[in-house]
């Protein structure tokens, strides 16, 4: 959802996130001012958007807390907006992080679900923490992390979302000639988050593909080029696209609903201050 890259001390003003020089640092640093910008309104926010979206639909994505996070160390000592492409930045940070740490639970979720054989006796899993504890006891941390790589491809379907979601409100505030950071009305919000899941659903969906298919226990595949290879041979481009309408209509909503309630929590706390 391999092999890393060497950071080291990280350059802000290299990525493109700040054009101020700012002093290297240690990771440990860099880390440090990133969760300083975690506000609580910001996390207050994000989780009530995500409670009432699980209550309705779908569970918390918490990419939202982390991007506000990183766009907030971003703009530090700027008076400036984030351009596109530091929103792109932005939003891919905080989708790494998260893959990190959710991972092992989409593989567990993957696994349950992919049980066909209906003979209750016969099931490999009981559930979802007998589960965890043989993947990690027969495929050690590994296992956990099947589909980490297609998975850090996949960083970028939070990246566009939020990179388009940013542009939209910029863009639609400034065709009203009120400021970027104006506020929405609820369909306004709505559309923003429903058009912008839409344009990341469609440009990154044929990772999802391939990243169950390799999590798939009843499918041997020697790795993503593999999976690739045959989806293609097999079923052509379609393949990779098999699930997107239904994709489409189960996350959308559950995303209109998170930003809508992330936007208006994290703008009435931050008022009330």
């Amino acid at each position: 959802m391999s092999s890393a890259p060497n950071h080291g001390a990280v350059n802000v003003a290299d990525a493109g996130l700040s054009r101020n020089p700012v002093p290297a640092l240690s990771i440990a640093g860099h880390a440090k001012q990133v969760f300083s910008h975690v506000r609580i309104e910001n996390l207050v926010a994000g989780l009530s958007g995500g409670v009432v979206s699980t209550l309705v639909l779908h569970p918390l994505d918490l990419v939202k807390i982390s991007y506000n996070a990183i766009k907030g160390y971003a703009k530090e000592n700027r008076q400036t907006d984030l351009s596109a492409t530091e929103h792109l930045v932005s939003a891919a940070g905080a989708g790494m992080l998260t893959l990190t740490l959710t991972n092992p639970i989409w593989v567990t979720k993957t696994r349950l679900v992919l049980q066909y054989n209906t003979d209750p006796t016969s099931k490999q899993y009981k559930g979802m923490i007998d589960a965890l504890v043989k993947i990690y006891r027969y495929e050690g941390v590994s296992g956990l992390y099947k589909g980490y790589v297609p998975g850090l491809f996949g960083t970028s379907h939070g990246a566009l979302q939020f990179m388009a979601y940013e542009e939209l409100k910029r863009d639609y505030n400034k065709y009203k000639k009120v400021p970027s950071d104006a506020k929405l009305n609820a369909l306004e919000y709505i559309t923003m988050a429903a058009l912008s899941k839409i344009f990341a659903v469609a440009t990154t969906y044929p990772y999802q593909v391939v990243r169950a298919r390799l999590q798939d226990q009843h499918n041997k595949y020697n790795g993503v080029i593999d999976v690739v290879r045959r989806t293609w041979r097999n079923e052509g481009a379609i393949g990779f696209y098999k699930g997107i309408i239904p994709n489409v209509i189960r996350v959308t909503p559950a995303c209109c609903i998170t930003f809508l309630v992330y936007e208006n929590v994290s703008r009435f706390l931050g008022q009330n201050k």
